[in-house]
């Protein structure tokens, strides 16, 4: 492997989505109003406690959210937007090098969730502030969410967790990990599947199960899931490096394993795998929205959510 830990250029090769996500991105007008919102409930559940991670933190989930899904209603937004606030807090506090250094303790701050991820009304020893603030979510989730609705994102809120403890345990040593390995389990760490779960609650349509087992679906949302993870890749790639070196666990890194090429190339690599992933989910939303119905609403959908992870890799929070 390629030495990354004296030299990385400033510029690296990044992916061109101007063709398949175009910015600027539709943003809904209650931008400001969640993330006011956000910082209110990190407040009532301190799971962030510096006030400039909160800050950041309430920032990127609220803009982020609002060009998610830039026409649901506001209420909805505040659900989606405090669980992500959640589940992006729970990875900063007690996944990747945290739970690396003491996967006992990751472990059981996954099984309180799972405790009440499987209809338990508290973890056998009380929630914490994780389990508190889940509570909360999980019982607002039951009043909006059919019980369809409620198992499926429930369900990938469980992958979520299986994903943090799966990064953790294998960062000290990233070099078991294979390619295919990765891909794999990346949607499940970049927490895009758990948003598209979300989209029918969020905009008021219904896909049957005969809808969601079609290939066409299933190839826009596996191209969308793996441009998701893959940009953030590349866009985290020199900050999370600086910190932990390049053990770090992430596409560039395995690419150069892989090919055993520098990191130039791989980012390379790397952009033209996102540029591909990013034709066909275009492709894909272009045939599903040329009839209108849930499958159009479920293909625009898509393609919001794709475009707000091509927005989010440009905010702060991803800066040295």
């Amino acid at each position: 492997m390629t030495d990354t830990t004296r030299t990385i250029p400033r510029v690296l090769p990044m992916p061109d989505l101007r063709d398949s996500f175009p910015g600027p991105f539709p943003a809904s007008p209650y931008a400001d109003d969640i993330e006011q919102h956000a910082a209110r409930w990190l407040h009532t559940f301190p799971l962030v406690t510096s006030p400039r991670a909160r800050s950041a933190l309430s920032n990127i989930t609220g803009q982020g959210m609002a060009r998610t899904f830039p026409t649901a209603d506001l209420d909805d937004l505040l659900l989606c937007a405090d669980l992500f606030l959640w589940l992006t807090a729970f990875d900063d506090a007690h996944g990747e090098a945290t739970g690396a250094r003491d996967p006992a303790r990751l472990v059981r701050q996954i099984s309180e969730s799972v405790h009440l991820l499987a209809g338990h009304e508290e973890p056998p020893a009380g929630p914490g502030v994780f389990g508190a603030a889940l509570h909360d979510l999980l019982a607002r989730l039951r009043q909006r969410a059919t019980p369809t609705q409620y198992l499926r994102i429930t369900a990938h809120l469980r992958d979520n967790l299986f994903g943090i403890l799966w990064e953790a345990h294998h960062l000290a040593r990233p070099g078991h990990v294979t390619l295919a390995d990765y891909r794999a389990m990346r949607p499940h760490t970049v927490f895009v599947r758990t948003l598209m779960a979300t989209a029918d609650l969020m905009l008021g349509y219904e896909l049957t199960e005969q809808e969601r087992s079609l290939a066409s679906v299933r190839e826009l949302e596996t191209a969308v899931a793996d441009l998701a993870g893959w940009i953030n890749d590349l866009a985290s790639y020199a900050k999370e490096t600086a910190h932990e070196g390049p053990g770090q666990l992430g596409l560039p890194t395995l690419l150069m394993r892989e090919h055993t090429c520098d990191l130039d190339e791989a980012f390379r690599r790397a952009s033209r795998m996102c540029e591909q992933r990013a034709t066909v989910a275009s492709a894909r939303i272009a045939e599903l929205t040329a009839r209108e119905g849930p499958l159009a609403d479920h293909a625009r959908a898509a393609k919001s959510i794709a475009s707000s992870y091509a927005w989010h890799i440009h905010h702060s929070r991803y800066q040295m």
